[in-house]
């Protein structure tokens, strides 16, 4: 991406630009906002102190996180606490786990899609917000392997397995919908102005790819609706995974 291309300060920014940077946040506000919710809630599950001290890390990050994109909004000249508040309102929220597994399936998933939505805008044409993304990437590089090594450990059980078939099936649906619709006029406006640079179906393939081989440790399955809106030609092929 050349220099030329790279905005500095909000008074560089067209008004187009402007509302996509801000929907972008407003998308990274929500899911900071959850996680930091939903491990905070999930220290209960956890086994030993050893791991309590390290989801807490995890849950400060995260809203260390969410404070730094709050700051980038008002940069901007918007709220993103109250609109964040409103968007959990009206949709409900990304659920709280219920149990160890499922914690380690939420975060198999749902980190690892944070982090590939994320990597999108790490050399992002809004030098902002580039620099931010760039300092989340290098926080959250363990949380997904973390939670691969609870969930190959639990199916080596026939009847755990099948307990973490069925959170994977309900997490991956809810991972999925970090990336967006694919093939949006607003993927190709963020793609043009340098925002991003690749289409969201693009991205979700890449995740799909990345968790192929966990799945293949754990024998897990995709289920045949992943509830979601997906390129028709979203490869979910496991042969060569393992």
């Amino acid at each position: 991406m050349a220099e030329l291309n790279k905005v500095h300060s909000p008074v560089a920014m067209t008004p187009e630009y402007k509302k996509m940077v801000m929907q972008l946040l407003e998308s990274q506000g929500v899911r900071e906002f959850m996680a930091a919710n939903i491990f905070s809630d999930a220290l209960k599950f956890i086994p030993t102190l050893r791991l309590k001290e390290f989801l807490a890390k995890q849950v400060v990050e995260e809203l260390e996180h969410y404070e730094a994109t709050l700051r980038l909004y008002r940069d901007l000249g918007g709220d993103l606490e109250a609109v964040v508040a409103e968007k959990v309102k009206q949709y409900g929220g990304v659920p709280y786990v219920k149990s160890w597994f499922e914690l380690a399936v939420c975060q198999f998933l749902y980190d690892r899609a944070g982090e590939f939505h994320l990597a999108e805008y790490r050399q992002c044409s809004y030098v902002p917000y580039a620099k931010i993304v760039g300092k989340i990437l290098a926080e959250e590089e363990e949380h997904e392997s973390f939670g691969e090594r609870v969930m190959v450990e639990a199916c080596r059980t026939p009847e755990y397995r099948r307990q973490v078939q069925q959170l994977f099936n309900k997490w991956l649906s809810f991972s999925l919908t970090s990336f967006g619709r694919p093939g949006t006029a607003g993927n190709r406006f963020a793609i043009a102005a340098g925002l991003k640079t690749r289409d969201s179906g693009e991205v979700m393939q890449a995740f799909i790819n990345d968790i192929k081989p966990g799945m293949a440790k754990c024998g897990l399955a995709f289920p045949s609706d992943l509830g979601v809106e997906t390129p028709v030609n979203l490869d979910l092929s496991l042969s060569a995974a393992a």
